[in-house]
């Protein structure tokens, strides 16, 4: 793989991919399709299958996979924190909290039940898959997500805290399969993993993360209002936060993934302590700096400092998340072909889509006050990537799989991957057109 980055005809194919995405951006918004099933074609066409410029394996070069998927997924949950802006403490968080929690733990465990009874998948291998693709994307879901920090309509709120939460509570259940499996230490009893798989690494992460970006984005605005000091290289400030929160809890064996989505959640929780929940100047909140004449004078306004820290903190991170997607849905593309692909995983993916996913989102919010119409779309938009294929390549890297298992694992993952690229990709643009035109009917009736 990584000799082939010194071909020409590489970059070509990079430039020339990145430069159509940029023209086309504004058009693919009006179709029936996202960016992501055209890289996705991109990457089948450039793979083994076509021109053969990308060969990259899931099973020799799980690492640099597990590597890139990693930095991609970090990215991305940084991001999904920075856009969400109601407190933990919001009625809005009961809903993704659930299906977090709730929802993925049904899914695990439906995805384990028919590995074991259909698939004929061992049960730690069968409930490592269900830890692989139990969790939405962050990534991949953009176009169902929150697109600015105002926007607090229940669906994509709940969409986009589902993913951000849910990429680091699988990482117990990939931690049980390859315990199951006897490739990592679960305890008597399984109590081992409980206290440090389940109790100390959720908590720990979650709160090294608050606190880490708590404690930056306050330095940070207190050098800025106290001593215009600090100013510039905003993106050095994201990057660095991210690593930083994501090496410490990582450094004392808590999941880094809640804790950069607990340190995105943390810089905006500054931002709404500092103008509250219903601001009169919507700039406090969505100031960007080309909106203003005087960046620097906005960086430093005791008002609106904390605004201005956040938005562009979330407008480089989004474009970092888009360079990201380009990068690995390419490498999926590219994979399809060096995997066997089966009828089998098609039939499994279409049961995860239409029966697995909604019965867990169903169980998951049982008694709650979600509307029917937005349980439906919840149901449907469980959107599986960058993440699944994140916790697929930590396990075939870390865990010491037999070659049979790992492949048929690599195969089943890329072509749920692949599948809910293509199903979720052509529905998004039409079915969420659709609930926008229903809430605005239903809006305009109440109002009269």
């Amino acid at each position: 793989m990584p000799e082939q980055l010194t071909d020409p005809r590489w970059f070509v194919l990079a430039g020339a991919t990145l430069v159509l995405m940029a023209l086309s951006a504004s058009v693919l918004r009006r179709l029936p399709l996202t960016a992501s099933l055209l890289y996705l074609a991109i990457g089948f066409a450039v793979g083994p299958a076509g021109a053969a410029l990308i060969d990259v394996s899931p099973i020799d070069d799980a690492g640099l996979l597990e590597l890139l998927t990693e930095l991609a997924v970090i990215v991305s949950l940084f991001t999904a924190g920075l856009k969400l802006r109601d407190p933990l403490r919001a009625g809005r968080w009961h809903v993704p909290v659930r299906l977090a929690v709730a929802s993925m733990t049904f899914t695990v465990g439906l995805i384990a039940l028919t590995g074991v009874l259909w698939l004929g998948l061992p049960l730690g291998a069968a409930v490592l898959l269900g830890g692989v693709l139990a969790p939405t994307d962050p990534v991949l879901a953009s176009d169902v997500q929150v697109s600015r920090p105002t926007d607090n309509e229940v669906l994509r709120f709940s969409l986009t805290g589902e993913a951000g939460l849910n990429d680091g509570s699988a990482f117990p259940f990939v931690m049980l399969g390859l315990g199951l499996l006897g490739m990592h230490e679960l305890g008597a009893g399984g109590v081992r993993w409980l206290a440090i798989d389940v109790a100390w690494a959720v908590v720990g992460g979650l709160g090294i993360g608050a606190i880490a970006g708590t404690l930056i984005g306050r330095l940070v605005l207190y050098l800025r209002r106290t001593h215009r000091e600090a100013l510039g290289l905003d993106e050095f400030l994201g990057l660095g936060l991210i690593a930083l929160s994501y090496g410490l809890a990582v450094g004392v064996a808590t999941y880094g993934f809640l804790a950069v989505f607990a340190a995105g959640l943390a810089v905006r929780r500054i931002e709404f302590q500092a103008t509250g929940a219903q601001p009169e100047d919507p700039q406090l909140v969505e100031a960007v700096h080309r909106a203003t004449p005087d960046p620097l004078e906005t960086a430093t306004d005791p008002q609106r400092a904390p605004a201005y820290m956040a938005s562009v903190l979330l407008e480089f991170n989004e474009q970092l998340e888009r360079i990201g997607e380009i990068a690995l849905v390419v490498l999926v593309g590219a994979m399809l072909a060096t995997v066997p692909l089966s009828s089998q995983g098609v039939v499994f993916a279409a049961l995860l889509f239409l029966v697995l996913r909604p019965v867990a989102v169903l169980a998951g919010l049982f008694r709650s006050r979600v509307p029917r119409l937005q349980k439906a779309y919840l149901a449907w938009f469980g959107i599986r990537g960058i993440g699944s294929l994140y916790y697929l390549m930590f396990a075939l890297a870390h865990g010491d799989l037999p070659e049979p298992l790992a492949t048929r694992l690599a195969s089943i993952v890329l072509t749920v991957m692949a599948l809910s690229i293509v199903v979720h990709g052509v529905s998004v643009t039409p079915l969420m057109g659709r609930y926008d035109r229903i809430r605005e009917r239903r809006r305009k009736a109440l109002h009269g």
